[in-house]
């Protein structure tokens, strides 16, 4: 078996229609493939539907009455996985007949140890809300597709369009691949623990690019984003909830700069960023510390740091209460994994006026944003 195609699903059965068909469609052979959905649901309907595709495609459903979760869902599917390459893409993602075959042919046919990303057309995650969408079928989008396989050198993909610096932060789960044998020798399984939309795709590319697979952009895997209904307002709550957990779970400058401008644009902005943070910093990193002073909560940003990761506590503008312990995080404060206003008061600190205007205000506004108070350095 040379492909495990891991789909997560719940109750978006015209969709998910017109992605099987489209894999059914598909021009490599269907003994080499397998169509793996992580079902979160019992529904007759679902079964119904799997039914027409019995002698099409391999098909297997693995179901589960548990509470939707794109992260469960994904690994229900990737778990029972048996291919020598694992994709993941979604129940909105429509293949042109052509995909599964060039991207084993093209990329993993000699063993190649890499994540490959493919063009997700019709996808904007900044997008507006969705509250109605038209009934189609899979032979609406047959010219979509056609004109798709047309447009090489000209990729419509945003991620395809910027500079592709920062590896982890254009694994979106739309359409990607990597062999399954490596997801289980270094455990890359997706962290359940984010709920809602949003984030854990990246947090699960940092990981992979952590275990040196390298993640590859290729336009010549392409697919169409079906529309569907979406609540942008209640999306970009879950995002930056999950922001903060992927920034807790891995504190670094480049998890930050993604939190706080997007994925695409932190891409774009990324080798300039390092300059500044080198010219600020000099020979010595910058971190937050927060703890207790005279019993109040407190944070401060723009920490210098020594090559353990520690403050210099003689140097420190407060002094943390000797008998509570103080949290210290490698963070340069463009953003915080902090609720907002979880934080009685916040100090920047003097070596942040280093920065350009563009993360100085950002580094205040998310101070802002986190504390009750902002103050001065020094009390």
């Amino acid at each position: 078996m040379k492909l495990s195609v891991a789909i997560p699903y719940k109750q978006r059965l015209g969709n998910l229609t017109i992605a099987l068909e489209g894999l059914a469609h598909q021009t490599l052979d269907h003994a080499e493939f397998e169509v793996v959905v992580g079902a979160m649901e019992y529904s007759e309907e679902y079964v119904a539907a799997c039914r027409k595709f019995a002698e099409r495609i391999n098909l297997v459903s693995v179901c589960s009455a548990r509470e939707f979760s794109i992260p469960r869902a994904r690994n229900l599917a990737m778990r029972q996985a048996t291919g020598e390459v694992v994709v993941q893409m979604d129940a909105d993602t429509l293949l042109p007949p052509d995909a599964l075959e060039n991207l084993y042919e093209r990329h993993f046919a000699f063993g190649q140890r890499a994540c490959v990303v493919g063009q997700v057309v019709g996808y904007d995650n900044n997008g507006r809300s969705v509250t109605e969408v038209a009934a189609l079928s899979y032979l609406d989008y047959v010219d979509a597709l056609e004109r798709l396989g047309g447009s090489r050198g000209r990729p419509e993909d945003p991620r395809f369009q910027v500079p592709h610096v920062l590896p982890w932060a254009f694994a979106w789960t739309g359409l990607i691949a990597l062999p399954l044998a490596a997801v289980r020798r270094h455990d890359l399984f997706f962290d359940e623990t984010f709920h809602g939309w949003g984030v854990d795709d990246l947090e699960w590319g940092y990981r992979i690019a952590a275990s040196g697979i390298p993640i590859i952009l290729r336009e010549d895997l392409y697919a169409i984003h079906l529309p569907h209904p979406r609540d942008a307002d209640a999306n970009r709550v879950t995002e930056a909830a999950n922001y903060g957990r992927f920034l807790r779970k891995w504190p670094r400058p480049d998890v930050e700069l993604a939190y706080a401008f997007g994925d695409v644009d932190a891409n774009s902005l990324y080798q300039g960023f390092v300059k500044e943070l080198r010219a600020v910093r000099g020979d010595r990193s910058l971190g937050l510390v927060r703890g207790a002073v005279a019993g109040r909560d407190t944070l401060l940003v723009g920490v210098p740091l020594d090559a353990r990761g520690r403050p210099d506590r003689a140097e420190l503008p407060v002094r943390f209460d000797a008998d509570t312990d103080s949290e210290v995080l490698p963070l340069i404060g463009l953003a915080l994994p902090y609720e907002d206003g979880s934080v009685r008061e916040c100090r920047l600190l003097p070596a942040l006026d280093g920065f350009s205007a563009r993360y100085r205000d950002r580094i205040r506004a998310e101070a802002t944003r986190a504390a009750r108070s902002v103050l001065p350095a020094a009390p």
